[in-house]
């Protein structure tokens, strides 16, 4: 993408791009968007104003979402994704890719699923976007869908943890346990520490009437992960689990 991004604003702004490193203000924008992102969008449009083109439009957008203007970095990415030449698909994929994120953070499912799926169709074999779309759908509680992209994912990346241990979870929510019960020792087997993927065990051993398992990996994620979203979750249980023992 950034080969594409740095190739400079319109012919019109030549004489003023001349006296531009946009290497060097594409990468001075994007780290400011770490420190400070609302710095980081002023500087982006003064220096789109100025001829900075399609790099100075994704730091914009960047510095958007980080600012928790989802929408208005759905719209920036999407329209990025237009300016993209044709001959340019990896490109326009990742800007698609990130308009899909955004929609997603800004709750808007429908278009998230819209900018994720027109990126799959010029990036097919990029499994990134397939668990991007599957995320989306089971957001949606669309989770047979999802559990068909995420079959896509496992094809191209059958040694990632990650789509086991989120596939087991959609099907969990379909109520085929077996088949999750599958997919998690899978992806534990490729991740034996992964906690996405104890806690999703903990849960299933639950539901199998497992309670000790259970308890065993929830306490594990508590001891090992402190502080992460996991071990929020599975101290939760554990206290579920123990109000129904008393």
């Amino acid at each position: 993408m950034l080969a594409f991004l740095l190739g400079g604003g319109a012919p019109a702004h030549a004489q003023i791009e001349e006296t531009i490193d946009h290497a060097f203000q594409y990468k001075a924008c994007m780290t400011l968007v770490k420190s400070a992102a609302e710095e980081a969008l002023e500087s982006a449009m003064a220096w789109q104003a100025r001829g900075g083109g399609p790099a100075a439009q994704h730091c914009a957008a960047v510095a958007l979402l980080a600012l928790d203007q989802y929408r208005d970095a759905g719209e920036r990415f999407e329209s990025l994704a237009e300016a993209v030449d044709r001959d340019q698909p990896e490109t326009r994929a990742g800007a698609l890719a990130q308009a899909g994120q955004a929609w997603l953070l800004a709750g808007d499912n429908e278009r998230a699923h819209a900018a994720q799926s027109a990126a799959l169709e010029i990036a097919p074999g990029n499994v990134e976007l397939w668990i991007d779309r599957a995320l989306t759908l089971a957001l949606a509680e669309n989770y047979w869908e999802a559990i068909d992209d995420l079959n896509y994912a496992a094809d191209l990346a059958p040694r990632r943890a990650e789509i086991y241990i989120f596939r087991a979870s959609a099907y969990r929510y379909v109520d085929a346990l077996e088949l999750a019960a599958e997919d998690i020792a899978r992806g534990l087997a490729l991740e034996p520490e992964n906690p996405e993927g104890l806690l999703e065990r903990g849960i299933l051993r639950r539901l199998q009437g497992d309670l000790a398992g259970a308890r065993a990996d929830w306490l594990k994620i508590v001891t090992d992960y402190e502080g992460s979203l996991p071990a929020e979750t599975a101290r939760r249980n554990l206290e579920a689990l123990d109000v129904k023992a008393e």
